[in-house]
């Protein structure tokens, strides 16, 4: 019998038990599934007798290790910052690992002990990091098999709302953690643009965006991830004159986005007190120069035609300028906003969400230029059976299984890739209505 441990029962976690829990007789899995709220736990396991749910503390180290020790297989659903210390752990008691989050300094530390010991550290096999992976690895050895030579790949993805649950202004509900929505972008965002390498800071990140379109499902708002440098090497592209990996949103979102960066609302590094004895009408204020008009004159006077009737109309539908009582007592500008935007964007019982993936290639063959799009729209159920849990529990999930069954045996820490994992990866997939739409020009 196989110990399957699952470290996190957070909004991604569902479809990931589900499917384990579908193939734990055939499999011969035992499940363990911990969170410090046992309550979500338990939520996930349903009470299958081939699972169980368990409280765990995830800094307490000795019932870390413990737990650790006691089981087979690690899955890690936690924070990216958190699985450092789960994969020491997982090192040191010899166990395999699993994660959806991007390979970490600090993973690719380990990775030449984990080969040694024989051991599997799987990273980026969610969504975006993940399927984007599978799907681009697949067309890029296609495209290369006939001659190609690929000079541009751009990819875009996005966890976004489904129109017929749109119902607000910046076309977004929360389907993944909000502190990372919040704080998406940090940083600087590096990428290759004509055979220029470009950086992009956090200051000016929504606002050099691209316009994106996905064939009956309207345009959409593209801003740059942090590094999509370093994927040339991963992809094998040494050829590529432009490689760009962004995030998409609902047209006009990053405009008004852009007006809470640049006022300091993003900010969660200084941390305010007493500020539920103010209105979120004025902690705006409070970032503006002084004068005695009201807020909506004053962005308008300080942002002149940037402030335009979209972002007012989204800013309304926040009621930023209503007053609305602050309800947290203290807390930085980012947290603030993130209550506020956890109440107003919040995904309803019935509403569905979407995922949103597309890659663009360029590439060359017999002195010609051709061009290659590949879509994918995924939609969720209802706020439990979201797209985004399908669309990141599952490829972890199916590549577990597909390791426990030895249909790849790779050894370090490792990103799907390669043929042998992401070939049975995204025809599985296929069985989940999780298929891309390639249209060649």
């Amino acid at each position: 019998m196989t110990k399957l441990l699952i470290i996190g029962a957070g909004r991604s976690t569902g479809s990931l038990v589900d499917y384990l829990l579908q193939h734990s007789a055939e499999l011969n899995l035992e499940l363990t599934v911990a969170d410090l709220d046992i309550k979500l736990a338990q939520e996930k396991v349903q009470g299958n007798n081939r699972a169980k749910a368990i409280s765990l503390n995830i800094e307490d180290k000795e019932q870390r290790q413990e737990v650790i020790k006691n089981h087979d297989f690690i899955i890690s659903m936690l924070p990216a910052f958190m699985h450092g210390n789960v994969a020491k752990d997982c090192l040191s008691f010899n166990k395999h690992m699993a994660t959806a989050s991007y390979v970490s300094a600090e993973m690719k530390m380990i990775n030449k002990e984990a080969q040694q010991n024989g051991l599997l550290f799987l990273n980026e096999c969610g969504l975006d990091p993940g399927i984007d992976h599978a799907s681009a690895m697949k067309l890029i050895h296609e495209i290369e098999a006939k001659g190609g030579t690929i000079t541009s790949f751009k990819s875009y993805c996005g966890g976004l709302v489904a129109p017929e649950s749109n119902d607000n202004p910046w076309g977004y509900k929360f389907s993944w953690n909000p502190r990372n929505v919040v704080l998406a972008g940090q940083g600087t965002a590096q990428y290759l643009k004509e055979g220029k390498i470009k950086y992009l800071p956090y200051n000016k990140l929504f606002k050099q965006t691209d316009l994106i379109e996905i064939e009956g499902y309207g345009r959409f708002d593209a801003y740059a991830n942090r590094d999509s440098l370093s994927y040339i090497d991963v992809y094998g592209l040494s050829h590529v004159k432009t490689m760009l990996r962004g995030t998409l949103r609902q047209e006009h979102y990053c405009k008004a986005y852009d007006i809470f960066i640049d006022l300091g609302l993003t900010d969660d590094s200084t941390r305010l007190f007493h500020t539920n004895k103010l209105t979120y009408t004025d902690l705006l204020l409070a970032f503006l120069p002084s004068t005695s008009n009201d807020l909506k004159t004053v962005l308008k006077n300080v942002f002149e035609k940037r402030f335009d009737n979209d972002i007012e109309k989204m800013f309304d539908y926040l009621e930023l300028f209503n007053h609305k009582k602050i309800t947290l007592s203290e807390g930085t500008p980012a947290q603030l906003l993130q209550n506020l935007l956890e109440e107003k964007w919040k995904l309803n019982e019935t509403d569905k969400d979407m995922i949103v993936m597309q890659h663009l290639f360029e590439y060359e063959l017999n002195n010609t230029t051709k061009k290659v799009t590949s879509s994918l729209v995924v939609k969720g159920v209802n706020n439990k059976t979201t797209a985004m849990s399908k669309t990141v529990g599952l490829p972890l999930a199916i590549c577990v299984k597909n390791f426990l069954t030895k249909k790849y045996t790779a050894k370090g820490v490792v990103i799907p890739t390669v043929k042998e994992i992401y070939n049975p990866l995204l025809a599985e997939l296929e069985n989940y209505d999780i298929t891309f739409h390639e249209k060649f020009d």
